[in-house]
């Protein structure tokens, strides 16, 4: 089970494929907040709603200052069919190796149904101009959850 990030831990660097293959950064963010959030897959419905409400709010998000990052296992490829399917604006990662949601606690032992595997925990990660945590949440719903960052973040 991999360590959760708390308030004022660095957050960790990462650098992966976008939708388009495009390789993207943490570091391309230095002096914007950033909201990473954890999903278990694209073209899901959970995963969809999620996604389609920060792609609703990112003007609000952005005008805030907060650039918005998702990030899932999936291949670029299918974050592509995605992205066009779904209209969405945010920054898709793909992440196969399963190295950046471990390391960000986002991936570890869930329970479904009495059954227990290893998955992606829905989570979202607050990353402050100087790359520290802020908010570190876990176990997060897709509906309302982003209605609930922009309150608690006061936007």
């Amino acid at each position: 089970m991999s360590e959760r990030l708390q308030p004022g831990d660095v957050a960790p660097a990462f650098t992966l494929p976008d939708a388009d293959g495009t390789e993207v950064s943490l570091s391309d963010h230095k002096g914007r907040k950033v909201i990473v959030y954890f999903y278990p897959a694209a073209l899901t419905p959970g995963c969809t709603k999620q996604a389609c409400d920060f792609t609703d709010n990112l003007e609000l998000l952005a005008g805030a200052g907060y650039d918005v990052i998702g990030v899932s296992p999936d291949q670029p490829a299918k974050l592509a069919k995605f992205r066009e399917a779904e209209s969405l604006k945010v920054t898709l990662l793909a992440d196969p190796g399963k190295k950046v949601l471990e390391a960000y606690g986002a991936y570890g032992e869930k329970k479904n149904y009495g059954r227990t595997y290893m998955g992606v925990i829905r989570s979202t990660i607050v990353v402050d101009e100087e790359g520290r945590v802020e908010r570190a949440l876990y176990n997060v719903r897709a509906t309302g959850h982003v209605a609930k960052i922009i309150k608690d973040l006061g936007i």
